[in-house]
Parts: C-alpha cells; sequence; structure tokens
C-alpha cells in the first residue's frame, strides 16, 4: 500500500500576521500556525498544508475568498514565478509595518531584554529600481511558467537570460525587465541575449556543463557609472570578442566591461581572472566626498541611497567627539570605518576575507584617510587580548556580521574589554538578539532603529546601540 496522503485542506482561514522568511501566518482548527507561501495578511483563504511539523504546518493558499485591504498590485509581469520580490503584493506601508514587528519580535522573544521606545523603521526613497549590482545567469533550456505548459504549445525559445527559480539550481526564469536595477540595465541584458541567439552564441546548460555564456553582472553607482562583467563557459575568442564589441559600441556609457572565463563546475568568480576589456577595470562609489572604489569581486551595500541613510544612524549613534579608538569589526571593505574615521582619533578595522581588506586599504589611500588600519583573518581568531593590547582598547566598537550573528567567542571577547559603546548593525534580528541576550548582563540597549534596505522583499536592517551598565 501506497503512504497516505497526510495533507490536508484548511478552508476559509483568516491570514492573520507575516512571519519568518515573508511567509503569511495563520492558525489551523487544531491550533497548529500555518506559514503560507503566496498570501497576504487580511486574506481569507482556503490553505493547502505541504508539510507538518511537531507544532506547526506549511502550506499554500489555492483559493483567495476575501482579499486583504493590504494588498497591492504587483507591478512585475514576472511576480509569482520569480522568487526575487515575495512582498510586491502588499502595500508598501505595510511591508514597513511588517518588518518592524519582526525586528520587535525578534529581540523581545529571543533576546528577552528590555528595549527602549523603538525608532520607526526608516523606509526607502525608491521602492523600485534601488539596487546598485544584480547577476542573471544564461540558460538553453528556460523554466516553462504553469501557464505556457497547461498551453500544450512546442516552445522553440528556449533559451533565457534571468533568475533562479527558488531551490531550484538549474531552473532559470526568462526575464523580461526587472524592477529592481535602473536603467540601462534592463536594456544591456535584453540586448547580450537578443545578440547572442541573432548570432548563433550558446547559452549554458548547467546539468550537462555545456555552453558558453554563463552569466551576466551588472552594477551601477550614485556617480552614474556602469560595470559590465560577461561570463564565459570556454575561450571562444571570434564569438567572445563579437559579442564584447557589439556591447562596447551600443552602449558606449559602459565605464568597465570585463569578462571571465571560467570553465569549473560552479560559477563563482572570487578565484577567477577577471579580465577588463574596454574602459577600467572598476567603478566609483561616492558618499559625503569620499569615493570607494568597486571592482568586480567587491562587497558592496547593494542599495547605495539607502545605504547612506544606514551609515549615517551608525555614525549618530556612536556618538563620536574625536577622541575615541573605534573598532569595526567585520568591516567588509571598511566603508564604515572610512565613513566615521573623520569624527574619531583612529578606526582599526577586521575582516575574514583578504581582498576586501585590500580594497578596503586602497579606498583609505585614495580617500587620504590617515587613521585607519586594516587586518584580514577570521574573527575570533585576529580579535584577541594580543591584539588588543598591540592596537589599544577601544572606546567604541562597530560590529556588522554577517546573517549567523557575531560567534561566541567574538562575543565573550567584547565582554572581557567593555567598551563604553557598542553599535550593533544585522541584516538578521533574530541572531542579533540571540546576541544582545549574551550582552544583557554588561551593557544596556539604549537605542534601536529598523532599517529597510530591499523594498518588495521581506529582509530588513537594525541597528542597536548599547551603553555599558
Amino acid at each position: 500500500m501506497g503512504r497516505k496522503n497526510k495533507n490536508k485542506l484548511f478552508e476559509e482561514l483568516e491570514i492573520t500576521g507575516a512571519g519568518a522568511k515573508g511567509k503569511a501566518i495563520a492558525k489551523a482548527p487544531d491550533g497548529k500556525v500555518i506559514f503560507i507561501t503566496n498570501a497576504v495578511p487580511g486574506d481569507v483563504a482556503d490553505v493547502q498544508t505541504t508539510k507538518k511539523k511537531k507544532s506547526f504546518y506549511e502550506g499554500t493558499a489555492v483559493k483567495i475568498h476575501k482579499y486583504s485591504e493590504r494588498r497591492a498590485e504587483p507591478v512585475c509581469q514576472h511576480f509569482g514565478n520569480c522568487g526575487g520580490c515575495k512582498w510586491q503584493f502588499m502595500g508598501y506601508e505595510h511591508q514597513l509595518f511588517f518588518k518592524q514587528e519582526e525586528v520587535m519580535n525578534n529581540l523581545r522573544r529571543i533576546g528577552k531584554i528590555d528595549l527602549p521606545e523603538v525608532t520607526p523603521i526608516l523606509g526607502s526613497e525608491d521602492i523600485y529600481f534601488y539596487r546598485n549590482k544584480m547577476e542573471f545567469s544564461f540558460s538553453d533550456s528556460r523554466w516553462l511558467t504553469l501557464e505556457e505548459i497547461k498551453s500544450n504549445r512546442e516552445f522553440e525559445d528556449k533559451n533565457a537570460l534571468g533568475f533562479h527559480i527558488p531551490g531550484m539550481w538549474d531552473k532559470i526564469l526568462d526575464i523580461k525587465k526587472c524592477h529592481l536595477q535602473e536603467d540601462p540595465s534592463n536594456a544591456i541584458r535584453n540586448f547580450v541575449k537578443e545578440f547572442a541567439i541573432a548570432n548563433d552564441i550558446s547559452f549554458f546548460n548547467t546539468r550537462e556543463q555545456h555552453g558558453l555564456l554563463r552569466t551576466l553582472m551588472i552594477r551601477t553607482t550614485s556617480t552614474n557609472e556602469i560595470m559590465v562583467v560577461v561570463q564565459f563557459f570556454a575561450e571562444d575568442a571570434v564569438k567572445r570578442t563579437m559579442l564584447l564589441d557589439a556591447i562596447a559600441k551600443e552602449f558606449p556609457e559602459i565605464t568597465s566591461l570585463q569578462y571571465v572565463i571560467n570553465g569549473k563546475g560552479n560559477d563563482t568568480i572570487y578565484d577567477q581572472d577577471v579580465i577588463c576589456y574596454v574602459g577600467r577595470d572598476h567603478i566609483f562609489e561616492e558618499m559625503e566626498g569620499l569615493k570607494f572604489k568597486i571592482n568586480a569581486k567587491s562587497f558592496y551595500q547593494t542599495n547605495s541611497k539607502q545605504a547612506y541613510e544606514l551609515y549615517k544612524i551608525t555614525r549618530d549613534f556612536a556618538q563620536l567627539s574625536g577622541e575615541e579608538l573605534v573598532y569595526d569589526l567585520y568591516t567588509g571593505t571598511g566603508t564604515i570605518a572610512q565613513f566615521v574615521a573623520r569624527n574619531a582619533r583612529k578606526v582599526v578595522g577586521i575582516e575574514a576575507v583578504p581582498v576586501a581588506i585590500e580594497d578596503a586599504k586602497e579606498n583609505a589611500r585614495e580617500n587620504n584617510i590617515e587613521n585607519t588600519e586594516f587586518f584580514a583573518g577570521d574573527m575570533r581568531k585576529v580579535f584577541t587580548r594580543e591584539f588588543i593590547a598591540q592596537h589599544g582598547h577601544p572606546d567604541v566598537i562597530i560590529t556588522d556580521p554577517p546573517r549567523d550573528g557575531m560567534h561566541k567567542d567574538v562575543v565573550e571577547q567584547i565582554i572581557g574589554i567593555l567598551p563604553q559603546r557598542i553599535v550593533y548593525v544585522s541584516c538578521n534580528s533574530a541572531t542579533q538578539a540571540r546576541d544582545l541576550a549574551l550582552l544583557d548582563e554588561h551593557y544596556k540597549v539604549t537605542k534601536v532603529q529598523p532599517v529597510d534596505m530591499f523594498p518588495q522583499t521581506f529582509h530588513v536592517e537594525n541597528v542597536v546601540c548599547l551603553e555599558r551598565r
């Protein structure tokens, strides 16, 4: 006998909230919570469960009986197939409400700490076309939408240049227009695809590992500079030159046109040579007169305008008088370190990625900043008592760790030296709350400021100021 299908259909459930990773929340008749992928708080829907856990279900809304007043009409033709902007069907003011609610719930439920009155979330002025970096993948067997499959038609246009379908490493959705990066991003992507098809330049097949074109990266800056990087699976000098010449001719405004020949199993370029074809091998971002050199492998906040607001909040929370020694943990390319340097006696930055530290040092030289030092290495191995004895006891620590938060050894080291103030910038308020709980015996949270860096998504940044008790 086959296994009994344990999935259930719950009818006319009221969607009551939004939870982790942007999923909507409802309560099943048996009292368990259901996390739903495609509903908006306020909807009344029939929900088909797809997974059953001990204390919750996962499910999908299969019929909407009543549409929420929080709903908005998605502007993108790819919404529902592309996984990039999962909250496009919710009004922006409601997105902000649920992002702030998630931050507060995490700080209270996980952190279990006393909180001051939290400043309302800082929304983004641009809710579309705000990203400065987009990466698109080529495929010779594009993802077919449900409507296309149901049509029973034979499709000859199998090539795609777009995004991975969520959870499917080898399926690419062809994108006609993306609302995340301003023009000429869409024009460049569509031109590259059409030119390649017209000139028989093959698209990559991930499963079988053949085809010439792998990925296309487009970076832009607030200073109107543009970088385009085309990644090829193999060298074909004739077709490579043909395509790159065509891009350069069609878009003379491109500042940096580069390419990569990458024949390995994955398409990451961090261990590959990036070859400059036209222009220079970098572009510049600018902020308060500071210039930041960005190459093909550089990390930089992907919402330039909102990054400026985030950095201003961080500097304000640090309350620098010009006399402080500041440690900037997880400094990346040293953007925050240089942004606060003019207000500090000295800033010491630590980062695990050596190439990012080289960028930080070069940017500091370009900006004539002489009161910063940058060090590369695993944070828990570099940020030690010996390091502090050599470089000085920090008055203020700024920390901006990855989504996993700070390693417990790093937290213990902070507790061991007890700087007067900590400014904690986080892209994951759950791990931030965990770390704040560890620091709570010695530090009081005095300010909390959520910041929306990514409209139309469930992601949210949060900045916390801690003062020594």
